[in-house]
């Protein structure tokens, strides 16, 4: 059975941080390339950022770089998103989703994705 559990969102201020994890099961974790979404109140889902499981490369659209970190822990099939320096726009339903054989890049986060785990809620007060 195919899941991709989002977790550790939460509640935190502005300026603060929060690191989600997506665990990933029942397929090869290395064949897939694994993307974060996020959909905010009134607006539709976007894709944020992308890691290649197999080779580690990784992508960030502008609004999060530099304050973004993707990493993947292979051994745990687990892939990780810390955020720092969270704005009160960041505040959002964040999903995590897989893509056979997917290369992270710019174009990888506009694929449909194979995969979808149900999402996590960030919420960052001002």
């Amino acid at each position: 059975d195919v899941q991709l559990q989002a977790s550790g969102g939460g509640l935190v201020q502005a300026g603060g941080s929060l690191k989600l994890s997506c665990a990933v099961s029942g397929f090869s974790f290395d064949d897939y390339g694994i993307g974060w979404f996020h959909q905010a109140p009134g607006k539709e889902r976007e894709g944020i950022s992308c890691i290649s499981s197999s080779d580690g490369t990784t992508y960030y659209v502008d609004s999060v770089k530099g304050r973004f970190t993707i990493t993947s822990d292979n051994a745990k099939s687990t892939v990780y998103l810390q955020m720092n320096s969270l704005e009160p726009e960041d505040t959002a339903v964040y999903y995590c989703a897989a893509l056979y054989i997917g290369k992270c890049s710019s174009d990888f986060l506009y694929y449909d994705m194979d995969y979808w785990g149900k999402g996590t809620l960030v919420t960052v007060s001002s």
